[in-house]
């Protein structure tokens, strides 16, 4: 799908593997590597993407537990990195409106925060990264943890709900993906972004920062 966005904006993709020390090392050079793999092969390879690649855009999640020394590599490697739990524009939009609401309520007592978080069956992590970014959000502007519940079936492509349930009210904020279309978009529109920036971004703040 990253392929295809690319030659519709008429871009080179320079090649797609399993494998990315096969890449050859003079292209890597060239190149912005997307990374959607899993968390095992991201934490086995990132040392190599910091060290080979012109840039990196990381969209695979699980390996926040090693985010200092990630970033450490890339710092001394002196490779951009642009990461997200999430690329969809939309999602994003929507983290930082349950930002807002968080805080807005975080004063409040009477309002109890919870995440529900659908995905179809093939996918392997649960709750997704997006709810645990989502409950971040929540939880930095309310100071709890927001349960969150995670539902795996058919073929769906992603539904986020946060909802701030009241004593009088309930305030829902919802995401839905119709297919996976939406984070290639956002991931090919980070690849573009390290044209412009140097260093290492979460997409968010690069993203908005635009607006």
């Amino acid at each position: 799908m990253i392929e295809k966005i690319l030659l519709s904006r008429n871009m080179e993709c320079a090649g797609h593997t399993n494998d990315v020390s096969s890449v050859d090392p003079v292209l890597a050079q060239e190149c912005v590597c997307i990374d959607f793999t899993t968390p095992d092969a991201f934490k086995a390879n990132y040392l190599f993407l910091a060290n080979r690649f012109k840039a990196v855009v990381v969209g695979t999640t699980g390996w926040y537990d090693l985010q200092e020394e990630v970033f450490e590599a890339f710092r001394q490697a002196g490779t951009t990195l642009i990461w997200a739990s999430n690329f969809s524009i939309g999602v994003n939009a929507m983290a930082a409106a349950v930002e807002r609401v968080a805080s807005l309520l975080g004063k409040s007592s009477s309002y109890t925060p919870y995440l529900v978080e659908k995905h179809h069956c093939h996918k392997l992590d649960a709750p997704s990264g997006t709810a645990k970014t989502l409950a971040v959000e929540v939880e930095k502007g309310m100071k709890v943890k927001p349960e969150i519940l995670s539902v795996r079936a058919g073929e769906i492509p992603g539904i986020h709900t946060v909802t701030f349930e009241g004593t009088c009210d309930r305030i829902t904020i919802e995401h839905e993906a119709f297919s996976r279309q939406g984070f290639a978009e956002g991931a090919v529109e980070a690849a573009l972004m390290t044209e412009e920036h140097q260093g290492i971004f979460q997409f968010k703040e690069l993203l908005f920062s635009r607006q």
